[in-house]
């Protein structure tokens, strides 16, 4: 007999996890207690109360994490200027240690003996789920049910359900693509796009324009931050999760933020997969821009070299981690005035920067002017800085040494 009474389930109310709901109480004869995350994926999430209740669920816990998702996840992430492998803003990993908190709190509150997700044996969201759990909750059980079944095919999830009587939508109309959504990001994978010559289809992407199709006069925006995070768009503040949709839709409607790539997963193969990330494009272009005049040379640089690094923590599924905590305090240290206002231009696909100013800023115009600067800076010194960095370039040249 199971040792498992309970389990908390990650609950999408789709079909996966409607499926996994009985497969649990099925396999291991257990209460299934569903979670149900609402994190900006643009769909309802309150339909999934219905699902859960028709499949026996008493206990179910429907949260609005939109706010602490941006808050406490997104925007330091963007503190950091994070991207992967050069392009992709992180839109599914940043998610994944909000959900796994959760379900581990959820679990330590409803006395669960484990926790189950819906992550397949072949993806990086296994890894981030189970190692955030761990990290929180060291003796968890968790139950991936992908890597213990035989429903390895839509076809069999849908006998099961017929088989079972388990209430599910056949999703006419809806997207063949397998995808995931919240408020950073919109990712798309499978169908055609498992063939990485084969161009996304136009009628692919959900929420922007094609940058032909966006409007013919650019949009310009004013973001405002404070220690690192956009606090208000166009003198107006905002509350986290505001500035992401207000700044998803902007984006948008001019044809910014889709990406196209190969990436190389966490478990050892290559995927293909599609992104639309409009507001976190812009975040990334301005962040940039206000650091440019706010943040010491030496900083800045630093803060580059070590960003690849926390992008891969991040992507891996680390952020439940010591490396990820100590690289955040150096980040966050480096945000204390990294205040004041980027003007944007948003024009078919493109975010260019038209301005940038700081009560903070370290760009200083007598020192850096090309016309007189009334003695601010003597040239002549940089005869000396010159011959002593080229000291031990004309020594070893003098040896007779070859590069």
């Amino acid at each position: 007999m199971s040792d498992i009474k309970k389990v908390v389930l990650a609950y999408s109310g789709g079909l996966d996890t409607s499926v996994i709901v009985r497969w649990l109480q099925d396999t291991y004869n257990c209460e299934v207690v569903t979670f149900t995350a609402d994190i900006g994926q643009g769909e309802e999430v309150e339909p999934a109360r219905a699902k859960a209740e028709a499949l026996g669920v008493k206990e179910i816990y429907i949260e609005d994490l939109r706010d602490e998702f941006v808050r406490d996840y997104v925007f330091p992430m963007f503190r950091a200027n994070t991207i992967y492998e050069g392009e992709y803003l992180l839109g599914t990993s940043i998610a994944r240690p909000l959900i796994a908190k959760r379900l581990v709190e959820i679990a330590n509150e409803t006395g669960a003996d484990a926790i189950s997700h819906g992550a397949t044996g072949k993806g990086n969201d296994q890894v981030r789920f189970e190692l955030g759990a761990y990290a929180l909750k060291p003796g968890v059980k968790v139950i991936a049910p992908w890597r213990e079944w035989d429903l390895n095919s839509r076809e069999k999830l849908l006998a099961y359900c017929d088989e079972r009587d388990i209430p599910v939508e056949k999703k006419k109309g809806k997207s063949p693509y397998s995808m995931d959504a919240n408020l950073l990001h919109i990712s798309y994978e499978g169908i055609n796009l498992e063939d990485p010559w084969a161009e996304a289809e136009e009628d692919m992407w959900r929420w922007s324009v094609s940058p032909e199709a966006a409007p013919d006069k650019p949009t310009y925006v004013e973001l405002t931050y404070r220690k690192g995070d956009i606090v208000a768009i166009n003198g107006q503040e905002m509350k986290p999760h505001e500035v992401l949709e207000t700044l998803n839709k902007l984006a948008g409607e001019n044809g910014i933020g889709r990406l196209d790539i190969v990436e190389n997963r966490y478990v050892g193969m290559k995927s293909r997969g599609c992104y639309e990330t409009p507001g976190g494009t812009i975040m990334l272009r301005a962040h940039r821009a206000i650091e440019s005049i706010t943040l010491d040379r030496e900083v800045a640089h630093l803060k580059d070299s070590l960003m690849p690094r926390y992008a891969e923590v991040i992507y891996n599924g680390y952020w439940w981690s010591p490396e990820r905590e100590a690289l955040q305090a150096l980040i966050d240290q480096t945000q204390e005035y990294v205040n004041g206002t980027v003007r944007l231009k948003l024009y078919k696909g493109n975010v260019d920067v038209a301005g940038r100013k700081s009560d903070d800023s370290l760009f200083d115009e007598k020192i850096a002017t090309f016309e007189e600067d009334q003695g601010a800076y003597d040239q002549k010194d940089a005869e000396g800085f010159i011959k002593l960095n080229a000291l031990r370039l004309r020594i070893a040249a003098g040896k007779g040494r070859k590069l």
